[in-house]
């Protein structure tokens, strides 16, 4: 077989240097490759990091029996002999820079499992890496960035950086302590002047356009042009957190809750203006505690199977139901027995364009009647909550306690918004309707933590009067604490008192109660975990927008921002998309089928998303159960998949 010159561009040569030229003959193996060009070196090194990166065809060549014919490299190719792990600057979500070896030849998701591996966070299938702004890195390349320099750390040798820090000797060192102190410990409240000069997404179209900036998790680092010494973002992409421990997710808690924070600082999730003072005492009481506490796991509480028992009842409710509009109020009459007699009998509210309804809650269930009487036969329509999503709409300034319900239906989500009298009801309620949602009576254990959950929820909104030092305590920087629609809104004399006055509900809290507290807030917020892409339809001329959230899709009219319609996973029958023109068809139940095109990002960002979802969805209980890395990739690598 004929012999031919192949070029090399060796990396430690330097970039000056001028390629090797290497004799081969196509049937050689890649193996017989680099060996020729260790020989012709003769620099004596470990080389078993390096691989071949083939810059024409944007691959690597990472399997060394095969021949370069079958991998269809010619005389005219040009390759380059590098690391396979090259330095990375890593954004986290608290704000801090690391500079670590990252893999740049594996996919991206494999590169993320070594990465979280080294920070010690569980679940490395929630998060990915994300481009940063370009317009934001320039104009901040004059000031400089601290840096948390673990380069030194090899990857592929130590599972966790404290495991480094102990088998090397770093224990005790400061810069160790310092980085592990970082990725573990709330960061100080940022300054109002830094909140300002970071970009705020201000519509859901420039929501969408942040999400283009994912990484593929198919491909490597290299063949998506990431260069060494690069900065990225690492981030927290799938809103569907799994096994979430305190006592062994310390950095992964504490950087969850920072995403959590910034989302909230920089308006990229909406919510009241009670919400954002409750956010605010949280911060800054978890704040003052990290200074001298430590992130540990609470100790958890006995269920109490009396009052678990007692539980076992229908909930009474009276329904307004308004027209052809699935938006509702409703007061709740709820007995502790276990019978189905009810001793309250509720207040009758007359409301134009609505009428008056008995409605009874059994199992998981909802039905509702013309009047009590009648609540023993058959209902007017039942409805299931099994698999509905409920979210919270609560003001209690405003002694306002309503739930809302997307229950689904065959063509799509059915709306239906309840309205509780009080804080009791209200808690009840909430309750069944959580549990419901996930497969559950009332029967179930879960039943009274998660009525007390929602009670305590309740008491921190609820202002409480605290001591003249507390509401005239001038340490706290509100201005650090809030968005900058309230930075503009009020003055800080005007926050302080208000903030403390929320501040008097959490104080007791521990730090780690505080930081799940602020997360549970957070996951209910209405628009919580929804990532939004600007999309056109099949058959429609206009622009919409497309919400993926963690168990649905959400069709969005981009003009006035109301729900138009929604689709559940669960009545998914299968989505494909065609590369060619770049559009995803989904099939429902029902013979509901669905096409659009992505115009704000890659249609492979999308059909990354719902199959990640997917996947999120198939992770089981078991503690000893590995990561299926080759069932994400199916699910989310298309015709890339591995």
């Amino acid at each position: 077989m004929a012999v031919w010159d192949l070029s090399v561009m060796v990396e430690e040569l330097g970039p000056e240097a001028p390629a090797l030229k290497v004799s081969v003959t196509s049937d050689l193996h890649v193996g017989g490759v680099i060996l020729k060009i260790v020989q012709k070196t003769d620099i004596k090194k470990d080389w078993s990091d390096h691989a071949l990166w083939w810059e024409q065809k944007q691959q690597w060549l990472l399997k060394p029996a095969w021949t370069l014919d079958k991998c269809g490299v010619h005389a005219d190719a040009r390759l380059c002999f590098t690391p396979q792990h090259k330095p990375l600057r890593l954004g986290l979500p608290n704000g801090a820079t690391v500079s670590l070896r990252a893999c740049f030849s594996s996919p991206v998701f494999r590169s993320i499992m070594g990465i979280c591996r080294l920070l010690n966070i569980r679940h490395p299938e929630e998060l990915s890496l994300l481009r940063p702004a370009e317009e934001k890195k320039k104009k901040k390349d004059t000031a400089q960035e601290e840096l948390y320099d673990l380069t030194g750390v090899p990857l592929s040798k130590c599972k966790t950086i404290l495991n480094y820090q102990h088998e090397s000797g770093l224990g005790a060192s400061p810069e160790a302590e310092a980085v592990y102190k970082m990725l573990s410990v709330s960061q100080p409240a940022p300054a109002p002047e830094t909140i300002n000069k970071l970009y705020r997404p201000t519509s859901v179209v420039e929501k969408a356009q942040v999400n283009s900036r994912w990484l593929d998790s198919s491909r490597s680092l290299l063949q998506q042009g990431v260069q060494e010494n690069s900065k990225l973002l690492l981030r927290f992409k799938y809103f569907s957190f799994y096994d979430l421990v305190p006592k062994v997710d310390v950095v992964r808690l504490t950087q969850l809750y920072e995403q959590a924070r910034w989302a909230v600082l920089l308006e990229e999730i909406e919510c009241t203006e009670e919400e954002m003072m409750l956010f605010a005492a949280l911060q800054y009481h978890i704040g003052k505690v990290s200074l001298t506490e430590a992130l540990v796991t609470p100790s958890p509480a006995m269920d109490d199977l009396d009052f678990a028992l007692q539980c076992l009842e229908i909930l009474c409710v009276v329904f307004f139901f308004k027209k052809k509009k699935i938006t509702a109020m409703i007061i709740i009459a709820i007995s502790f027995a276990s019978t189905s007699h009810f001793s309250y009998r509720p207040k009758r509210l007359t409301l134009k364009g609505y009428k008056q309804f008995w409605f009874t809650f059994k199992d998981m269930s909802i039905s509702y009647f013309k009047s009590k009487e009648e609540s023993f036969r058959e209902p007017i329509q039942q409805m299931n909550l099994k698999g509905c999503e409920v979210t919270p709409d609560v003001s209690v300034a405003n002694q306002k306690f309503c739930i809302k319900l997307l229950i689904p239906e065959p063509d799509g989500m059915n709306e239906v918004c309840l309205r509780c009298e009080n804080e009791q009801q209200y808690s009840n309620w909430m309750a069944a309707c959580r549990l419901a949602s996930k497969g559950k009576t009332l029967a179930d254990s879960s039943y009274p933590s998660e009525v007390q959950s929602i009670r305590s929820f309740l008491a921190m909104q609820r202002s409480v009067p605290g001591s003249n030092d507390a509401q005239t305590d001038e340490s706290i920087n509100t201005h650090s604490l809030v968005s900058p629609r309230y930075q503009k809104k009020y003055k800080a004399k005007q926050l302080t008192p208000r903030i403390l006055e929320s501040y008097q509900n959490v104080a007791q809290l521990s730090l780690t109660d505080a930081v799940q507290r602020f997360l549970q807030i957070w996951q209910a917020l209405p628009d919580f975990g929804v990532s939004y892409f600007v999309v056109r339809f099949k058959g429609c001329r206009k622009d919409e927008v497309l919400g993926i959230a963690n168990n649905r899709l959400i069709r969005i009219d981009l003009g006035v921002g109301d729900v138009v319609k929604t689709w559940r996973y669960n009545t998914m029958k299968q989505w494909n998309v065609n590369w060619d023109i770049r559009q995803v068809a989904i099939e429902f139940n029902g013979n509901v089928n669905i096409a659009f095109s992505c115009l704000t990002a890659d249609c492979k960002i999308v059909h990354e998303y719902i199959g990640g979802y997917i996947f999120m969805s198939t992770r089981g209980k078991e503690p000893g159960e590995t990561l299926n890395e080759e069932l994400f990739h199916k699910l989310t690598g298309g015709h890339e998949a591995l």
